[in-house]
């Protein structure tokens, strides 16, 4: 080797090390880019208040690899384009770590954005940590080494819905609702295509698309699903357009099973009341009434006291917790090799053991079929209902195959 070559290599060894040590001076930093205005402005404040008080836990614990722990709001008003203009502000104040939930648009700008920023700028990679967007192809055809994703997607989540459909046998119609955008249409895919599988005496008597935050009365929408006698109604809604949604349901007296992913979402519960017990239905990997230890449930009374917020995203504590204990592994803010060590990675959560599966950075995690019910231990929203198990699937039952082709960096 050329002295040449050896002094490059070695100055960008330099580089990149001075890069690292940089990071480190600034603690780790967490940008939080998601609605934070509009509609779907209190959404985004509620999962920022989550990642806030995980932060101020792990600092309290001493931080991650002894560093403390910012996590900084970033508002994309749930607009891909407006992401990316909030992803180039974290980078220019020194985040390496980007969280983001609120739209499968979004994380789809943003797992493109950072993936040519980390191929152009080495020794300043940025992580992305997927805490709720679950468009399946972000862990299968679009999949990228620099994202990681901390929710079911809609695959897994709807296959235990359909699994669930499948066994009831009264049930002869359904009706799909989900809103216009890439999540509502990957959701109305997965369900036809499950149900035509586990269901073929099943007739789909509707399926609709939404503008995503634009209708502002969803009755036109529970006539049709009421004219067309559907049995069942399968909707991907989430935040304001859940809380519209079963407002509209309860209004016009539809009482039939809503099989959802976000019916236990911010504000949902408070518009469904007792017309929605034992109906509304919904797939996640927590509600409060899931038996856990005390220290757990000391940790949910702590935050709802603090935050005036019911304790929604069990999943953001492990994103946090699993990025605490690769941080510390590796022992510096070295973005490559903190990914590695995610890779593959187990994590004991109050809930049972998670893992993020190195195939395609998709985590493996128990999930649980609930309904909206009455006479619970522990309510939603100070409503007096809650939600109490149907089904509790185990984690490996949940796994669905990847197309991911995962290229690493060499």
């Amino acid at each position: 080797m050329s002295k040449g070559v050896v002094w490059k290599a070695n100055l960008t060894a330099l580089l990149l090390s001075a890069s690292v040590i940089s990071a480190e001076a600034d603690g780790v930093k967490i940008g939080y880019i998601d609605p934070l205005s509009g509609p779907f402005g209190s959404t985004g404040d509620a999962g920022l208040k989550h990642f806030r008080y995980a932060a101020n836990e792990i600092n309290a614990a001493g931080g991650m690899g002894g560093m403390q722990v910012e996590v900084i709001g970033f508002d994309n008003k749930l607009n891909p384009k407006e992401s990316l203009v909030q992803l180039q502000k974290a980078i220019d104040q020194g985040v390496r770590f980007v969280v983001q939930g609120n739209g499968s648009s979004a994380a789809n700008a943003l797992t493109d954005a950072i993936a040519k920023h980390n191929k152009r700028n080495p020794g300043e990679e940025v992580l992305f940590l997927n805490y709720a967007a679950v468009d399946p192809a972000l862990t299968n055809k679009k999949c990228n080494y620099w994202h990681f994703r901390f929710d079911a997607h809609v695959d897994m989540k709807m296959a235990g819905l359909t699994d669930w459909l499948q066994n009831q046998k009264d049930i002869k119609t359904a009706y799909i609702l989900a809103q216009d955008y890439s999540f509502g249409r990957a959701f109305t895919d997965a369900a036809k295509s499950m149900i035509t599988e586990k269901r073929p005496d099943m007739k789909i008597v509707g399926a609709e698309l939404h503008p995503i935050g634009r209708v502002k009365d969803f009755t036109p929408y529970v006539q049709k699903m009421m004219s067309a006698k559907a049995d069942v109604v399968l909707t991907g809604n989430w935040g304001t357009d859940m809380t519209l949604l079963v407002k509209a349901a309860n209004a016009s007296g539809h009482q039939v099973p809503y099989l959802t992913f976000y019916g236990g979402g911010l504000g949902a519960p408070t518009a469904m009341g007792q017309s929605a017990v034992g109906l509304v239905k919904q797939i996640t990997e927590f509600h409060e009434n899931i038996e856990a230890s005390d220290e757990q449930m000391a940790r949910v009374d702590d935050f709802e006291e603090v935050n005036n917020l019911d304790y929604y995203y069990e999943r953001v504590f492990t994103l946090m917790n699993m990025l605490d204990k690769a941080i510390d592994g590796v022992g510096s803010v070295d973005v490559p090799k903190i990914a590695a060590t995610l890779e593959g990675m187990t994590y004991e959560t109050p809930y049972g053991e998670v893992t993020m599966r190195a195939d395609d950075h998709q985590l493996i995690q128990p999930l649980y079929i609930s309904t909206f019910s009455e006479g619970v231990e522990r309510d939603v929203e100070n409503t007096g209902f809650g939600f109490e198990t149907d089904i509790a699937i185990p984690a490996a039952a949940t796994e669905l195959p990847t197309t991911c082709k995962m290229r690493r960096p060499s």
